[in-house]
């Protein structure tokens, strides 16, 4: 690339907000990079050697596969071209590249020029940038080449560029240190609720609790007595468990394994899967009436949420799916253990075809049946009832054969108690961590702030005064730049790379 035109920006309040430091210029990014687009060559998924390539396939924002021949060996500037973050807060757009490597055409291929600034000076100010004014496109952005070439740099002289960049990545360091101490306190927390619903549901956690309380009917007695109430006797549960095998770790001596079955309520549809899709479809909505419960209030947590209703005659035609107080609402696809509670307080309504819906006896606790199903105890149960198939799907028959572990009525409550006190314990301290996670991203901000306003090591002119010597400012550095690259070569780059003339077989 030719230096041309190489004028100075003339309106600098159009893109910076303060002045800049003194030996500070501002230009057009095009004026400091040379631009290796033309060199990429973008190759299909088939073509790429994932498993035996050792080469490098990068795209807008990292690397996205390997490949077994190469197209650049040296350290180059990779900047987005479509389908990067350009506008968000937290965004990387711009990442260096070093050796051999092989770039597709989503991300700009740049190299510094080499005496004015440097690849990574240049990945620290883009990451910073607004871009709002530079991409186009709705959904997916796109930053043309033009548009690129554009983008006004701030370039300070290079020696104050390099202790930029070496104060910047000291700090950054430290910052993203902290955000990786911050997403591991994220990941015990989930292995801690984990590891409660674990203990909980297996008797662990209330051992001291059956130490001390006495006469409690035990499972087996309460589900002989659930038994003997219904009209309809199930089949016996005390067979069932013993003839399939169904239990898989230890329980307390009081507690027993049972299933949906035996503690559900006596009443018609206690347990009911949802209608099928052609008995429910958007044709059938209406904007009030009776509620459609769905995966988004499961998901949500949230029993008012949504919007889709069905008039009185669809909800008469589906009664054998309306929701009641109590209620588990349990979703079958794509979020396993995923359970909501119909509080007291609900719209009348059934649920969708994504859903199964439990009314249980009177005496059980949803809110323990619903922290099981929310343990990995279950969740490894239907993964070995599924048969090695996919996790992201339920079924009726997959739910009436999970084994449950039922404690006494009583000791139901305490555990769903002391869970509770543990997760708002987990709760207060997830809270505390998204909080300084917030404000380490804010520390980057302003890490990178300072850097490009100069205040965050002391300027070269600062310096060149103390130390009473002369430095060169960057309009200097630029023209001097310039001139020597017209005469080696006029419009011609330096150490052009060829372009391979083989595609990757």
């Amino acid at each position: 690339m030719t230096i041309a035109n190489t004028e100075q920006i003339s309106d600098r309040q159009a893109f910076c907000e303060y002045e800049l430091p003194e030996g500070w210029d501002i230009l057009p990014l095009g004026h400091c990079i040379d631009i290796l687009d033309n060199l990429r060559i973008p190759v299909n998924s088939e073509e790429r050697n994932t498993r035996h390539g050792s080469i490098p396939y990068y795209g807008a924002t990292g690397r996205v596969g390997w490949i077994d021949d190469f197209l650049f060996d040296e350290e180059l500037l990779l900047l987005g071209e479509d389908g990067a973050p350009f506008l968000e807060k937290s965004k990387t757009v711009a990442y260096i590249i070093e050796g051999k490597s092989w770039v597709n055409n989503h991300a700009h291929v740049l190299r510094a020029i080499q005496g004015l600034t440097t690849n990574k000076f240049l990945k620290h100010y883009l990451n910073k940038f607004d871009f709002s004014d530079f991409v186009t496109g709705s959904t997916r952005l796109k930053l043309t080449q033009g548009a690129m070439k554009k983008i006004p740099v701030i370039v300070p002289p290079l020696a104050e560029q390099s202790r930029i960049v070496a104060k910047v990545e000291e700090l950054l360091a430290r910052v993203n240190s902290t955000k990786t101490h911050l997403a591991k306190v994220s990941m015990i927390l989930k292995r801690f609720r984990q590891a409660v619903l674990a203990a909980a549901c297996s008797g662990r956690l209330t051992a001291d609790w059956r130490e001390k309380t006495l006469d409690v009917e035990p499972a087996s007695e309460f589900l002989r007595r659930i038994q003997q109430d219904r009209k309809k006797p199930k089949k016996p549960y005390l067979n069932r468990t013993s003839e399939e095998g169904d239990i898989y770790f230890d329980i307390p001596d009081s507690w027993f394994f049972c299933f949906f079955e035996d503690i559900c309520s006596n009443k018609p549809h206690a347990i009911k899967a949802g209608p099928f899709g052609s008995s429910l479809t958007k044709s059938c909505y209406t904007p009030s009436g009776y509620k459609i419960y769905g995966q988004e209030q499961v998901i949500r947590g949230d029993a008012n949420y949504g919007d889709y209703y069905i008039d009185e005659k669809k909800f008469l035609e589906l009664k054998s799916c309306e929701v009641e107080v109590r209620d588990l609402l349990i979703s079958l696809v794509g979020t396993i253990g995923k359970v909501l509670i119909i509080p007291d307080k609900f719209e009348k309504g059934i649920i969708n075809p994504r859903l199964v819906k439990v009314s249980l006896h009177s005496e059980i606790s949803p809110e323990y049946i619903a922290k099981y199903l929310g343990s990995t105890l279950a969740i490894n149960m239907f993964k070995r009832d599924s048969h090695g198939g996919t996790m992201e799907i339920l079924n009726l028959k997959m739910l009436k054969g999970l084994p449950i572990p039922l404690p006494p009525v009583i000791e139901q409550y305490e555990i769903v108690r002391r869970v509770e006190s543990m997760f708002k314990l987990a709760d207060a301290v997830e809270k505390r961590v998204a909080a300084a996670a917030v404000r380490a991203e804010k520390l980057t901000q302003a890490i990178l702030a300072k850097a490009f306003r100069g205040e965050l090591v002391p300027t070269e002119a600062e310096l060149s005064r103390r130390e009473r010597r002369s430095y060169e400012p960057a309009s200097v550095l630029l023209a001097r730049i310039k001139s020597e690259r017209e005469s080696k070569g006029g419009s011609k780059s330096f150490n052009r790379i060829r372009r391979p003339q083989r595609r990757v077989k």
